[in-house]
């Protein structure tokens, strides 16, 4: 009976998704036991230590370390000396790195063309022969170790982990082979969401090229004729805006909305993770149709405005102002223009004028720009929306690409 009920409590260590040329259960150990080296690279002040990078050795910062990535973005250098003198955080390919603060549960993998590197502040960690990094790069992501490290930092307003802690989490690992296997497989997956990534970044980057020409009359369209539009006549934003403060009196309207510097409009138990944070008295709330434009006056210098599209209707707080737009301004055309540096610029010099940080409506119509004809804001929208479509549609893939790895992960690791 015994030996029936230990049989019963014994899992075994075997995924659901597994290749067919394997079999066999699979190991479980201490990271302590799996690691030749578990340590914290240089901590302090390296300033001293900074060179040129023709004379020194590349820094690697928590900043650098990007998902699971190694980006070189605001490259330092310190001296060969500081390099030599702190051999405990010099970095080698293959090596795994870990943020000590503020950590999303990602580790990153020194590639083999990595240059020779030291690091400030980040856990170093580097297997030993039973476990390859590759595969330590993947499982430390997966669901079981996450809950390992979840359980060691509730209670912390920001991630930290320790080289101790991380030394007690259980690792569960096959044979070399089989996580070569593994590795290799998810690496193609990782690869994938990386073009699709830089792609995105390339048609952001060249919108905000096409834009910058656009709204600054370097580039024109021809009307179907192949005809010049008239020039460009400049004008007060206000003679566009139509501003509207309706109340929500009758309580007709109950969804509540928010203005997301990232994502628009959203309702605020969205916002707020299911809390509705609104008042309990929601007569004096304003009313917001779709196509108004609304923002927070104090925080639309950090991008809170937007254009009402994915809800028919909704209320914002009292402390927003909402507008709609004439006819002779396209919706797409303004939503693109409040994104170019001439109209961020606009806002800032507004509200450092102003007593709370904020802009009000007022000081919005205050803002002069040079308008072209309907028929070409109508053009340049369309042209710009187009790129957006192609965006979007590459976000989808990497969402797409990312949940896929994601039910794979799940099912291949233990």
């Amino acid at each position: 009976m015994q030996e029936v009920k230990e049989h019963i409590a014994t899992k075994k260590l075997v995924p659901q998704l597994r290749f067919n040329e394997f079999d066999g259960e699979w190991e479980r150990n201490y990271v302590n036991e799996l690691a030749s080296k578990l340590k914290v690279g240089f901590v302090g002040t390296c300033e001293p230590y900074y060179t040129t990078s023709e004379e020194g050795v590349l820094l690697v910062r928590t900043g650098n370390l990007k998902g699971v990535h190694i980006e070189l973005d605001e490259e330092k250098y310190v001296t060969r000396a500081f390099h030599d003198k702190n051999k405990k955080s010099q970095i080698y390919p293959g090596d795994l790195l870990l943020a000590r603060h503020g950590g999303n549960g990602e580790i990153c993998r020194v590639p083999e063309d990595f240059p020779t590197a030291n690091c400030l502040n980040i856990v170093i960690l580097r297997t030993n022969s039973e476990l390859k990094s590759e595969y330590f790069q993947l499982v430390y992501s997966s669901f079981a170790v996450q809950k390992q490290i979840s359980a060691v930092t509730a209670g912390s307003t920001q991630v930290v982990i320790n080289t101790k802690e991380i030394g007690k989490l259980k690792i569960v690992y096959p044979s070399l082979p089989e996580q070569q296997k593994i590795a290799s497989f998810l690496s193609a997956v990782d690869e994938k969401i990386q073009q699709l990534t830089k792609k995105k970044a390339l048609l952001e980057q060249y919108k905000k090229g096409v834009m910058q020409q656009l709204f600054s009359g370097q580039l024109r369209f021809k009307d179907e004729n192949g005809n010049s539009y008239p020039d460009w006549e400049e004008k007060r934003l206000g003679e566009y805006l139509i501003h509207k403060s309706t109340r929500n009196k009758d309580l007709s309207v109950e969804l509540v909305l928010s203005v997301s510097n990232k994502k628009g409009f959203i309702s605020q138990e969205e916002q707020f993770d299911g809390y509705e944070v609104a008042s309990k008295d929601v007569s004096n709330y304003k009313i917001v149709d779709r196509d108004d434009i609304a923002y927070n006056p104090s925080r639309i210098n950090v991008g809170s405005i937007a254009r009402l599209i994915n809800f028919e209707q909704g209320i914002v707080s009292p402390m927003y102002v909402i507008f709609s737009l004439k006819n002779g301004l396209n919706k797409i055309f303004f939503e693109n223009l409040y994104n170019t540096h001439r109209f961020k610029h606009l806002i800032k010099v507004g509200c450092s004028g102003s007593v709370r940080d904020s802009l009000n409506f007022d000081d919005l119509c205050d803002f002069e720009f040079k308008f072209p004809s309907i028929e070409e804001q109508q053009k340049i929208a369309r042209y710009l929306s187009s790129i957006d479509t192609k965006i979007e549609a590459v976000n989808n893939q990497i969402t797409q690409t990312q949940t896929f790895k994601k039910g794979l992960s799940q099912q291949m690791f233990v």
